[in-house]
């Protein structure tokens, strides 16, 4: 069933393949009677030269993005340990209410006797 599958779309990719081509054959034979263009490096490499983008890089400003990040991602780890230990409070004061309630229990409890 799998192979059977594969065939089908393996002749359906083949045909896609071959109408485009057949559509596109008169573009592409003027395509290979044309001449090739030159190109001119020398007029090219100064364009490079004159378009490079160190040549606008500013230094403090990549230096006060990556600050910015760095703030960031501190006031975010802030933020978490702060949820944690406000977390952990609530647990210790929760445990240390139980343990309370627990001591008053025994005592009403031994003097009811």
């Amino acid at each position: 069933m799998f192979g059977l599958v594969v065939l089908i779309i393996l002749i359906a990719s083949l045909t896609g393949m071959g109408i485009i081509i057949f559509r596109n054959m008169p573009a592409l034979l003027e395509l290979s009677e044309t001449v090739p263009v030159k190109i001119d490096w020398k007029s090219r490499l100064t364009k490079v030269k004159n378009s490079s983008p160190l040549k606008n890089f500013s230094f403090e400003i990549f230096l006060q993005k990556i600050l910015s990040k760095v703030r960031i991602l501190t006031l975010k780890t802030d933020s978490k340990t702060s949820s944690w230990l406000q977390e952990l409070r609530a647990k210790a004061s929760k445990k240390k209410f139980e343990e309370n309630r627990d001591y008053w229990r025994k005592v009403r409890s031994s003097t009811k006797k």
